[in-house]
């Protein structure tokens, strides 16, 4: 039984491949001979796959798309979900491209078409991410609305909470946006787009829009300066990749207050009224911890331990050097 259902598995994993298959092909391929292929075919059919016979001089077969998902029945969110890990897979997971292309073939081609329109909207560039990043929670909902502005290269409208809200009614004004590219960098979602308000390429954190509707008007997407997108992402984050070392520290002080601060490649992200999360560069850790002791307020370094190491080595120095 396992022997079949292996070779059964091989033989979807065929028929979503290429559009037709003639059965000599198919029984070489899988060595196994022709009355052997017409019997799995059967089988798969059984299970709800919508094998059709094809006509011609050889005879054979193909996969057509069918009314739900057989014999795994998705809701939305969890074909959404698949779609979006099959994408992100092929350039984030090396060894097995090959595998997650054939398997988003293999999804899209037996979704119905209201499913279908929402994936294909939804086409992600994955860029490299750095090492220790956090990853944030995304709307789903949001993606999707992100990815048919997108798709159909409409004007985005949308709320984008700042940074330093203490509460949910803390907004910029809206903004107005020609989607370009919707991106994964360091564990979070990016829009990449021509901020109409600006006049200048802007890149958002999708976890902090809230998208309108009704769209704007349709535009014709413009050049990126750069290369491609990647290049484009690589180079927004490009100096802080260029740091050796990288820490982050709770701080019991304004975020508004540290942010005044701590310069232009730090990360400063509230946490309540009171404390907020605060991520440093340096050329050395040594130099990393004193830069954090700069600030007047009570800190916890949460990492690396290089950092925690290095903090400590300070203060024994300090305290010999006060003595």
């Amino acid at each position: 039984m396992s022997e079949t259902s292996a070779r059964l598995l091989s033989l979807l994993s065929l028929l979503q491949a290429r559009r037709d298959w003639p059965g000599a092909l198919l029984a070489e391929r899988l060595e196994v001979s022709p009355r052997t292929v017409r019997r799995d075919v059967d089988r798969l059919r059984d299970l709800g796959y919508p094998v059709r016979a094809t006509k011609g001089p050889d005879g054979g077969y193909r996969l057509d798309a069918g009314a739900d998902l057989p014999p795994l029945l998705f809701d939305d969110d969890q074909a959404i979900a698949v779609a979006v890990a099959l994408q992100t897979a092929t350039t984030t997971v090396t060894g097995i491209e090959e595998g997650a292309l054939r398997a988003l073939a293999t999804v899209r081609q037996v979704m119905p078409a209201r499913l279908r329109q929402r994936v294909d909207a939804l086409q992600v560039t994955t860029v490299d991410r750095y090492a220790g990043s956090r990853r944030t929670k995304v709307d789903s909902d949001h993606l999707i609305a992100i990815g048919m502005a997108l798709r159909a290269r409409e004007v985005l409208r949308f709320d984008y909470a700042s940074p330093r809200a203490s509460n949910d009614d803390e907004w910029l004004p809206p903004r107005k946006v020609e989607p370009h590219h919707l991106v994964t960098w360091g564990g979070r979602w990016y829009l990449v787009g021509w901020d109409l308000d600006r006049k200048d390429w802007r890149t958002f954190r999708v976890d902090r829009m809230t998208p309108k509707t009704p769209t704007g008007p349709r535009f014709t997407p413009r050049e990126l300066p750069a290369p491609d997108v990647a290049t484009y992402i690589s180079n927004q984050f490009k100096t802080r990749d260029q740091w050796p070392c990288r820490g982050e520290a709770i701080l019991q002080a304004k975020a508004s207050d540290i942010a005044q601060w701590a310069g232009r490649d730090a990360v400063v992200e509230e946490i309540t009224a009171t404390s907020c999360r605060l991520i440093l560069n340096g050329w050395s850790w040594t130099g990393l911890a004193a830069n954090y002791g700069m600030f007047e307020c009570d800190l916890e370094f949460i990492g690396p331990q290089e950092l925690k190491d290095a903090a400590a080595h300070l203060a024994q120095r300090y305290t010999a050097a006060a003595s």
